[in-house]
C-alpha cells in the first residue's frame, strides 16, 4: 500500500513536472517571438532579387528572394521608423519586435499597390496611404497663395491629419513619431514658402551679375550675354541630382541650338576641386558655357539668389532682368513650354 501510494505520488509529481516544463517551453517560445519581428513579402514584377530593410543608410536586414517573388525573414529590431528598399524605390515602415507583417505589392505600381496584413498592418497601411495622399496634394498651388492663406491652408491640413491619426487606433509610439514628423514637415513647408516668396521678389528685377572663370578660357560675366536669354544651371560635380539633370540639359541645349538663348553652367565646387571640375567637363563633353564660381556657396551671385540647395536653375531675359529666379529643371516639360513661348 505504501509502495503503491509512493509510485502514484511520483506519477502525479511527474505530470506536474511535465506541465511545468511545457509551460516553461511555451513561455520561452512566446518570449522569443516577442523579441523578433517576422516580415514577409510577395512582390510581383520585382525590381531585384534582394530586399533591404534600412535605417537611413544602415542596412538592418537583407532578404533574398525564395522563389516566385517571395521574401521572408525573422530578426530583431529597435522599435521605430525604417525604409524598405527593393533596389530601385523606397517605402517607409514602422517596425517593432512581435510584429508578424506581410506585404503584397506590384513593383511596377510601387506606391499604389502596397498592402499589408498581419500584426502591424494598420500602422504600415497608414504610411502607404499617406504617400498617396501627399502625392495627390497640390503643393505648387500653395506657393501662389498669400502668406495668411498659405498658413491657414497648411495648418488646416495638419489639424485634419492629426485628428485622423488620433482616431485610427494606432500604437501610441507610432502616433508620437508621426506627430513629430508632421511638425517637421510643417516647419519645412513654411521655410520653403518663405524662401519662394523671397525668390519671387527677384523676378522682373535686374539680375545680380557674375564674372567667373570660363572653361574655354578667360572669364565671362553676365553682361557679355546681353541680347540673349540666359538659362543658368548652378551645380557641382559632387551633386548627384545635378549630374542627373545633365542628359536632359544637353537635350534642351540641342533643341534650342542657334536660338537666341545662352546656356550657362556655374559650378560651385570648392577651389581645391578646380582641376576635378575641368576633368569632369572634359570627360562628360559638357556643352554650353561652363563657368567656375569664385567662392563656391559664398559667391556673391549664389548668395544674391539665396541658393542653399542645388541644382538650381535661373532664367534671365536679354535685358538682364530675371524672368524666373527658380526656373524649371531641364527634366521638367514645363521648361520647354516656357522657352517655346519666349523664343517663338
Amino acid at each position: 500500500m505504501y509502495t503503491f501510494e509512493f509510485v502514484n505520488l511520483n506519477m502525479k509529481n511527474m505530470k506536474k513536472l511535465g506541465l511545468l516544463l511545457a509551460a516553461i517551453v511555451l513561455s520561452n517560445v512566446s518570449f522569443g517571438q516577442e523579441n523578433t519581428l517576422k516580415f514577409q513579402a510577395d512582390i510581383a514584377n520585382r525590381n531585384g532579387d534582394v530586399l533591404f530593410i534600412k535605417n537611413n543608410a544602415v542596412i538592418v536586414k537583407e532578404m533574398k528572394v525564395q522563389g516566385n517573388g517571395h521574401f521572408e525573414a525573422s530578426f530583431e529590431v529597435k522599435e521605430g521608423m525604417y525604409q524598405l528598399y527593393d533596389g530601385k524605390e523606397y517605402t517607409d515602415l514602422f517596425l517593432k519586435n512581435g510584429y508578424d507583417l506581410s506585404l503584397k505589392m506590384d513593383a511596377q505600381k510601387f506606391d499604389e499597390s502596397i498592402k499589408y496584413s498581419g500584426k502591424g498592418a494598420a500602422e504600415n497601411n497608414y504610411l502607404a496611404e499617406k504617400v498617396l495622399i501627399d502625392g495627390a496634394f497640390n503643393y505648387d498651388a500653395l506657393l501662389e497663395l498669400s502668406t495668411e492663406d498659405f498658413n491657414k491652408k497648411i495648418n488646416d491640413k495638419q489639424n485634419l491629419a492629426v485628428s485622423k491619426l488620433e482616431k485610427g487606433g494606432y500604437e501610441a509610439n507610432f502616433i508620437a513619431l508621426q506627430k513629430k514628423a508632421m511638425q517637421q514637415e510643417l516647419f519645412q513647408m513654411k521655410m520653403y514658402f518663405k524662401q519662394k516668396q523671397e525668390q519671387k521678389k527677384l523676378n522682373n528685377a535686374a539680375s545680380p551679375s557674375f564674372d567667373y572663370i570660363n572653361y574655354a578660357g578667360g572669364k565671362t560675366k553676365l553682361e557679355d550675354l546681353r541680347g540673349k536669354f540666359v538659362y543658368i544651371d548652378v551645380w557641382a560635380t559632387w551633386c548627384g541630382p545635378c549630374r542627373g539633370e545633365i542628359p536632359f540639359l544637353q537635350k534642351v541645349e540641342e533643341k534650342y541650338k542657334g536660338k537666341n538663348i545662352a546656356f550657362v553652367s556655374i559650378s560651385i565646387d570648392v577651389q581645391k576641386d578646380f582641376e576635378k571640375w575641368k576633368t569632369f567637363v572634359k570627360d562628360k563633353s559638357l556643352s554650353g558655357i561652363q563657368l567656375f564660381a569664385d567662392k563656391d556657396w559664398n559667391s556673391d551671385f549664389t548668395k544674391s539668389f539665396g541658393i542653399n540647395s542645388i541644382p538650381r536653375f535661373i532664367l534671365i531675359d536679354p535685358t538682364g532682368k530675371v524672368v524666373d529666379a527658380d526656373a524649371a529643371r531641364p527634366s521638367d516639360p514645363k521648361l520647354v513650354e516656357k522657352l517655346d513661348g519666349l523664343l517663338k
